[in-house]
């Protein structure tokens, strides 16, 4: 225990040994980092330390976000999490800050704040933290493994800034700081990466220990399976980088609705995809009706723009049905995926076969319509054979839709 002295409040003891010792042996049973900085930012207060505000700047591995901020100030419950696109390091708030001066390769940025207020500072930050209350702003990066930087700031709400001493403290914690930061960073960043490549109930599988293959359970679904018409006239005849364009706006087209309404998109498969609304939500087979409704809207809106651009309108199949399907792991020894199989998924791609030969975009089979009692909205087209299934199938589709 050291005692320092902190501005007119006179002397303050700084127990750094019991900070570090919670630090580094009574955490481990917290999942999120902005927790362990909120509780962090409290002792530290709690010791004289005089905390006003706490932010930790980290970079994921997201489709959307480069990375993403957590903010604490004094009196807040608890921390807020912004996140920010991958345009971020052009704008000039980026460009103009501390967080980029560190990324540059600066390896503290210090700025007291008080006595200073009719001067010009440096970054736009400084003002709008003198506006808060604070006096005094320190910020380092945490190096993690292979070079990766993230960032953490500390700014004090006290007379006089911070004090050598309270300097030293906050330098002291951060080797703790980083090696916490990194293992819940990296957690977020294999969930982030799992729930992007597999979907967030198969992520959630995978994490919980199905990784074995055959792991699985058998789950009543409601199953979709969507196609792309002609995409391999568009692929040899449109440039490479339009042909990705299109998949990705059809894909948007299609996925948004169909995970806004519950469903579970488990592949992407070229120009088609797969995806299960399960059966324990009773309205299951009500969302994906409601979802496909959305993606119409979201084709035409899709095609539109690609005629005002001179190019051929998009068509589309899709298969709808119900059924038991066994979800989980399949594959070779050491290369799996996890996914839905079963005669039911067999019928469902069937269904979107015959949407080319009965030119309707939607098909359904009798047993969806029946447990979704959709008469109103879908009319019976007549009975099927389909390939690879015995027995000939009854065919709804959309009423005034082809």
């Amino acid at each position: 225990m050291i005692s320092v002295k902190h501005g007119p409040q006179g002397k303050w003891p700084i127990q750094r040994r019991g900070i570090l010792d919670w630090l580094m042996l009574d955490v481990q049973n917290e999942r999120f980092i902005d927790n362990i900085l909120v509780e962090m930012c409290l002792r530290l207060r709690s010791q004289g330390v005089a905390v006003g505000r706490a932010t930790l700047h980290f970079r994921t591995n997201h489709p959307e976000w480069l990375g993403a901020r957590i903010v604490w100030r004094h009196g807040m419950p608890g921390a807020e999490i912004d996140t920010f696109g991958y345009d971020v390091e052009s704008t000039p708030a980026f460009l103009q800050s501390p967080v980029n001066e560190l990324f540059s390769g600066a390896s503290v940025v210090r700025q007291p704040l008080y006595g200073h207020q009719g001067d010009p500072t440096k970054y736009p930050i400084y003002d709008d933290l003198r506006d808060q209350g604070m006096t005094d702003y320190v910020a380092w990066p945490l190096i993690h493994t292979l070079g990766k930087k993230h960032i953490i700031s500390f700014a004090c709400d006290a007379p006089g800034g911070f004090s050598d001493e309270d300097m030293q403290v906050l330098e002291d914690l951060l080797p703790a700081i980083t090696l916490h930061s990194e293992i819940r960073i990296k957690n977020v960043i294999t969930r982030t990466l799992l729930r992007t490549y597999v979907g967030p109930h198969a992520s959630e599988q995978i994490l919980a220990g199905a990784t074995t293959r055959g792991s699985g359970e058998t789950l009543g679904a409601a199953i979709l399976i969507c196609d792309l018409r002609d995409f391999t006239t568009i692929s040899d005849l449109w440039p490479r980088d339009d042909v990705i364009e299109m998949l990705n706006g059809y894909f948007d087209a299609m996925s948004g609705p169909i995970e806004r309404h519950g469903g579970e998109i488990l592949k992407f498969m070229g120009d088609g995809l797969l995806a299960v609304f399960r059966l324990t939500d009773p309205d299951a087979c009500g969302r994906l009706l409601s979802a496909i409704r959305e993606a119409k809207v979201a084709m035409e809106a899709l095609n539109a723009e690609h005629e005002d651009h001179g190019r051929t309108r998009l068509r589309y199949g899709m298969g709808v049905h119900v059924g038991d399907v066994m979800y989980g792991n399949i594959g070779s020894r050491n290369r799996l995926d996890f996914t839905v199989i079963g005669p039911a998924v067999n019928v469902t791609s069937r269904l979107e076969e015959l949407t080319k030969e009965t030119q309707r975009s939607v098909l359904f089979s009798k047993a969806f319509v029946e447990m979704g009692g959709y008469q109103d909205e879908i009319a019976h087209l007549g009975t099927y054979p389909l390939r690879g299934v015995g027995e000939p199938v009854e065919v709804y589709a959309l009423i005034g839709s082809a």
